[in-house]
């Protein structure tokens, strides 16, 4: 699949540096219209994908850099292979002939079935039974004493493990984590809500979106000059660079 990624890539970024030499557009001015950095459009035409982020973006790239171009973003973008096709694989055994089926495989079959549904439900009760015992044996709360009250500890700051992101961003007053997403321009989206994947797709130019968590939120966006963050109410700010992978971290703060 990756060989077939880097041919396809030098075939379509040789014909985008044919129309744009052909207009005599630099790759700054194409940069500055499509808000992709010139080294990675410069990657694109030369046909290096190891320069590159994943293919998902490099696909949306080729999509603006073309319409830039006045050509068909859409078409040359899909022209560029981003995962693995599916093949449905129809089961041998529906076309077997009748004949290979004798009363005895049938029989065998049976038997088979019998036992492991027998041993499934042995298997389901002796679990019940061991829950139950665990249940009867378990010490009542008096049988031991009250613990001392103690102070919590305060958590510790966490740092985003990837290098591109900034440090996350702690709500006051343990209030929840509430963060809004305007996009500038079309990005890839991930968010992440209290560890549980609520959004992952890519969003369209204009669109506005609000995310609430109890504890901890992070959005990772593929095109950061694109996508304005407001984390409680606070001033919109831009995650990062024109076509930059960043990701923040947005956490809330316990009552002290």
């Amino acid at each position: 699949m990756q060989q077939e990624q880097v041919e396809k890539l030098e075939v379509i970024g040789a014909r985008l540096r044919q129309f744009r030499l052909e207009q005599s557009i630099t790759l700054e001015e194409v940069a500055a219209q499509t808000r992709i950095q010139a080294r990675l459009l410069q990657a694109i035409e030369d046909g290096k994908i190891d320069q590159l982020p994943e293919p998902v973006y490099i696909r949306g790239f080729i999509q603006r850099f073309a319409e830039v171009l006045g050509l068909n973003g859409t078409e040359l973008a899909n022209a560029f292979p981003v995962g693995a096709s599916i093949q449905l694989i129809r089961p041998r055994w529906r076309y077997l002939p009748a004949a290979q089926l004798r009363p005895l495989h049938l029989y065998l079959l049976y038997i088979l079935l019998v036992i492991g549904s027998v041993s499934g439900l042995s298997h389901i009760l002796s679990r019940s039974a061991v829950q139950v015992i665990e249940v009867d044996n378990a010490p009542s709360a008096q049988q031991f004493p009250t613990p001392k009250k103690t102070e919590p500890r305060p958590p510790k700051q966490s740092l985003d493990i990837n290098q591109s992101a900034e440090i996350s961003h702690a709500s006051q007053d343990g209030k929840p984590v509430q963060v809004g997403v305007t996009l500038k321009a079309q990005s890839w989206i991930r968010v992440v809500v209290d560890g549980k994947t609520e959004f992952e797709g890519v969003l369209p130019e204009g669109t506005q979106r609000t995310w609430v968590a109890d504890q901890q939120l992070i959005v990772r966006a593929g095109n950061a000059g694109g996508v304005l963050v407001e984390f409680n109410d606070q001033s919109a700010k831009q995650m990062g660079a024109p076509g930059a992978v960043e990701e923040m971290t947005f956490a809330a703060n316990p009552r002290s």
